[in-house]
């Protein structure tokens, strides 16, 4: 369990650690302030490669393994979880592109989603439809030239912003899960058959909007991703990789509590002692590390196991519910420590804890991961 990277990728790791340390860090407060992560950090972080992290160098992207990723992630979500989570919602939408269209679509989009020169959105979850895509109601209809699309997608992340929109409808009403397909959705062309409602007032990533949407349009023959039916099978194979990004920005923020949490009762002092001194509060920081190195070797063993051919549901499931539970329990911990200066917007401690409460929600929640989990168990 080495998790070993290589040479190249450790310098793109340490340069993203180092420009999320001087760029990002000290944007954090006003990006959740403003409710909007600025288009230049975006760029900065696009020079170096990181809109396209998940991508082959074929198509742009710097070709780094699962492994080195994850760690890029966690370091960006350490920083600043809002830009993590526009940038991870790009990963959805171009890792929907990767494994599900075709090479004309790949070489249209990836290039240009790598290079920052386009933000994408990965529309999948409706307000009926949330745990079970299956359910959902956008539908798809054939016609003279292409498909017309109608229906509401909500919770989407970058989509107010986005230049293209993954849009899942049922192309077959009656063929459950296996009539889901995925439409690429050039917002510009579409623009007169998209309506977006104002950016939820979210509890946390404020940075990072997310939008629902009605969408009403005709859309080209080629918009259909990959071929008709196969919706559903690349959105879970998307989500899949999507956990373990979630997992990793889990950890980024576990990081960020925890040494907020170190530093604080090393220097906060009790009757002339530091409150580390204190077994009470020594003990909940033996606990936080614990949970934290847990939830990192789970990531990095699922985050290796994506780049092989192993099958690794079970293992994005695992990292993804252990890593944002243990989030929560350590920016709570954090917090608690701090006293009432953490509940304070003077440290950034109760921002942790309103960002990290999504991670055991979206992209499958927790209950949704015990459940593949067990299912998995009794195949």
């Amino acid at each position: 369990m080495a998790f070993d990277i290589t040479a190249d990728e450790q310098e793109l790791v340490d340069a993203v650690a180092q420009i999320s340390k001087d760029v990002l860090a000290p944007q954090a407060a006003s990006a959740d302030a403003n409710e909007r992560v600025s288009d230049e950090t975006l760029k900065t972080l696009a020079e170096v490669g990181v809109m396209g992290l998940n991508l082959p160098e074929e198509f742009g992207g710097p070709g780094v393994g699962s492994v080195a990723m994850s760690q890029m992630v966690a370091s960006v979500t350490e920083a600043c979880a809002s830009t993590a989570s526009i940038i991870t919602a790009q990963f959805l939408a171009t890792d929907s592109i990767l494994l599900g269209g075709t090479d004309a679509q790949r070489e249209a989009w990836l290039p240009r989603a790598a290079a920052g020169e386009v933000i994408g959105s990965f529309g999948l979850t409706e307000p009926g439809a949330g745990s079970n895509p299956a359910e959902m109601s956008t539908k798809a209809t054939r016609v003279d030239g292409g498909w017309h699309i109608k229906g509401t997608k909500c919770f989407i992340t970058n989509a107010g912003f986005a230049d293209f929109i993954i849009v899942y409808a049922k192309t077959d009403v009656d063929a459950g899960h296996k009539g889901i397909s995925a439409f690429i959705v050039d917002t510009a062309a579409a623009s007169a058959g998209l309506d977006f409602n104002p950016p939820e007032k979210t509890m946390g990533l404020r940075g990072s909007p997310v939008y629902e949407f009605v969408i009403d349009i005709v859309v080209p023959e080629d918009a259909l991703l990959g071929n008709a039916g196969e919706g559903f099978t690349t959105a879970m194979r998307v989500l899949d990789r999507g956990r373990i990004e979630v997992a990793a920005m889990s950890l980024g923020i576990s990081k960020a509590a925890l040494d907020a949490a170190v530093a604080w009762a090393s220097e906060r002092k009790i009757s002339g002692k530091p409150l580390n001194r204190l077994q009470g509060i020594a003990f909940k920081l033996a606990d936080m590390y614990t949970k934290y190195r847990s939830a990192w070797l789970l990531t990095m063993d699922a985050a290796e196991q994506r780049d092989t051919e192993v099958d690794f549901t079970r293992s994005s499931a695992t990292a993804k519910l252990a890593a944002s539970e243990a989030a929560a329990f350590i920016a709570d911990e954090a917090l608690q420590i701090h006293g009432g200066y953490g509940f304070t917007r003077d440290f950034p401690l109760e921002r942790y804890v309103r960002d990290a409460r999504i991670y055991r929600i979206y992209e499958g929640s927790s209950e949704i991961q015990r459940t593949i989990i067990a299912r998995s168990l009794s195949k």
